[in-house]
């Protein structure tokens, strides 16, 4: 009989030795698939920063050839005089193309001095660094 209980005592052990065994199977397999899924995403956007670099270099390059074969067609002098529609320019012009983003008033207790606000509480348009 003492050998019947040694022997299901030695079963119940085997079982939990093997349950703990798996267990930490499946938690290092489940760490690894994680680790696996993270450098997917993380190569991933390193392609999508890739084709975002190379869409910045070729929007340059025809920048760039638009500019010259513009001043191929009505020389350099135009383009520094301002008669071309240039970005840098269009403010020059116009700074306030919208009309009523931004009002400038007086106030009749100060000195006269001018401030600038803006009515619609809208922030300034962001630069665009990579052109």
């Amino acid at each position: 009989m003492q050998v019947v209980k040694d022997k299901l005592g030695e079963m119940s052990a085997m079982r939990k030795v093997k349950a703990e065994t798996k267990a930490e199977e499946k938690e290092a397999k489940d760490l690894a698939r994680a680790r696996a899924e993270v450098a997917h995403e993380v190569r991933l956007a390193r392609e999508a920063e890739a084709k975002m670099d190379l869409h910045v270099n070729k929007a340059a390059e025809v920048a760039d050839r638009v500019r010259a074969n513009h001043e191929g067609k009505y020389g350099s002098e135009s383009t520094a005089r301002g008669n071309v529609g240039s970005l840098e320019n269009a403010y020059d012009r116009d700074p306030d193309p919208f009309g009523s983003a931004t009002t400038t008033t007086t106030d009749a207790s100060t000195t006269g001095s001018e401030y600038l606000t803006n009515t619609t509480g809208a922030p300034a348009p962001p630069s665009n660094k990579h052109l």
